[in-house]
């Protein structure tokens, strides 16, 4: 294990390491930790699930002894989560950190959970249980037809392939009566000073559709079908949002008998490439990162170097 760098004058803020699925993140923000001393924060929305362990790419229980990661495995299936849930157990997390003289390195794809940290989180309302679980009963076209006859700039930016997102933005209108976009709008003026520096690491398309696709025969090969069989009995399918994490949804439908395992193989590595490109596109919407593009031929612990000079 590399030792730690002295600390500098901003060696406590926290550093924020985004970027798609399969791009690296994990293991380079496992040697930065390494090299500055610091603690790993998840800004995954799937990984704080308990069970969703190889669908969602965890950190091994090695590499979690080696350095200390928070917001991982913290909530049952039954349980819901949210990005006020994150931001508030976030915060929590780099107080700790920091009051151990330690880095917090955060690192994720959920574009949305480095914004709410960031900057805060508008005004719109808690969910609603009653609603909430009306609008899952109703049919998906009819969610999105609604949103767009009250809603057309909200309906124009929204992932139309994430009903979770859809039924939020329609929940939202319901209850307050205003459009979602406008909500989306009120983001409060930053709340960190000095800003954390924000990192998002990207690679050529060919590159990083090799690793999604060796990611996703990985995945398979470890026992993703045995892991989500498990996880059926467990109430995966009462939770619509673990069920939005690619490969799950996939083999579900492979386990009822809707298509064969290698065409569910192929269809996790589309719909996970489908992914990466809509996180991309996020980030560069709504973030405002410092880009990294890394290189097929670049280790690990050069990139990892790299970004310790860049935060230096």
């Amino acid at each position: 294990m590399a030792k730690p760098n002295p600390p500098s004058a901003n060696s406590h803020l926290p550093i924020l390491i985004a970027g798609p699925t399969a791009v690296g993140k994990s293991e380079i923000a496992l040697r930065l930790a390494e090299r500055l001393g610091g603690e790993i924060i998840s800004a995954d929305s799937m990984q704080v699930y308990r069970g969703l362990d190889l669908g969602t790419a965890k950190s091994s229980s090695a590499d979690r002894a080696r350095i200390p990661h928070h917001l991982i495995d913290i909530c049952d299936l039954a349980e819901s989560f949210d990005a006020a849930q994150f931001v508030r157990l976030a915060q929590k997390a780099v107080e700790e950190i920091q009051a151990h003289g330690r880095v917090p390195v955060f690192c994720g794809g959920t574009g949305l959970y480095f914004k709410a940290f960031l900057s805060g989180l508008g005004e719109a309302p808690a969910a609603n249980p009653e609603l909430r679980a009306r609008l899952e009963a109703m049919p998906f076209e009819a969610l999105l037809q609604e949103l767009r006859e009250r809603d057309p700039a909200a309906y124009e930016k929204i992932d139309k392939q994430n009903p979770r997102r859809v039924i939020r933005a329609v929940e939202v209108i319901r209850l307050t009566g205003k459009k979602f976009s406008q909500h989306r709008a009120e983001w409060k003026s930053a709340v960190h000073s000095p800003r954390p520096e924000l990192f998002c690491l990207t690679r050529a398309t060919e590159d990083l559709r090799r690793r999604i696709d060796m990611r996703v025969d990985a995945m398979f090969a470890r026992g993703l079908v045995d892991e989500t069989r498990a996880l059926l009995q467990r109430g995966l399918t009462d939770n619509q949002t673990a069920m939005q994490a690619i490969g799950y949804r996939q083999v579900v439908e492979h386990l009822r008998g809707e298509r064969a395992l290698p065409e569910t193989i192929e269809l996790v590595k589309i719909r996970t490439r489908q992914f990466a490109k809509r996180q991309l596109t996020w980030f560069r919407r709504q973030l405002d990162p410092e880009w990294m593009e890394l290189k097929p031929e670049e280790s690990l612990d050069s990139i990892a170097a790299n970004l310790l000079q860049a935060v230096r």
